[in-house]
């Protein structure tokens, strides 16, 4: 009985270890680009980019990497994975950065319309945009402010947008480009309400 216990502890302990394997948590600079160097180039060079800006990554595994309360950002993540995407220009998204913010409802569907790597989640109160650059995250995630604020139509967000960034392609820039226009709230979850049963 004691050694089926034994055994049984021990492989608890090996599935516990084998299902964590794939994440390393307080990763140094050298593990990171370890994990990475079989990544793409663009995702990669995503992952040097935000070591040099905001140290070392918070987590990784073979698919992400993953910085917490870094800068004004709730989270960032980048991804091996690179997802097309043709709004302003071709190219692809694998730089996901969030912040806490307070969609009010009715502004959903706009929010989808101006553009479809802004993803907001109700419950959790937190609204993120995924491209290729950080820049382009700060550009998506104020306008999409103003789409929710009401300082924005869709129509006139989606031109502000490809208009700086082509400005931010031909070494310009722009406020938008540069950080958050506007403080997120420090809370913005919504459990919603219990249905009546």
């Amino acid at each position: 009985m004691v050694q089926n216990a034994f055994l049984f502890m021990t492989g608890c302990l090996f599935l516990t270890a084998c299902s964590s394997s794939n994440r390393l948590m307080d990763v140094s600079a050298n593990e990171a680009k370890n994990m990475t160097e079989s990544w793409p180039a663009m995702p990669r060079q995503a992952v040097e980019t935000m070591i040099a800006k905001y140290g070392n990554p918070t987590e990784i595994t073979s698919t992400m990497v993953i910085w917490k309360n870094n800068g004004p950002w709730k989270k960032t993540v980048i991804y091996k994975e690179e997802i097309p995407h043709d709004f302003p220009m071709a190219h692809t998204d694998f730089v996901q950065q969030t912040i806490e913010y307070k969609v009010p409802l009715g502004k959903y569907d706009e929010l989808a319309r101006y553009d479809g790597s802004v993803i907001v989640e109700r419950t959790k109160g937190t609204m993120s945009a995924r491209c290729d650059k950080e820049e382009m995250n700060f550009l998506a995630l104020n306008l999409a402010h103003d789409v929710a604020t009401g300082q924005k139509t869709v129509h006139q967000a989606r031109e502000y947008y490809a208009m700086a960034a082509m400005k931010f392609k031909q070494g310009g820039t722009d406020p938008y480009l540069q950080k958050l226009q506007f403080t997120p709230p420090s809370n913005a979850k919504d459990p919603d309400m219990p249905a009546k049963m």
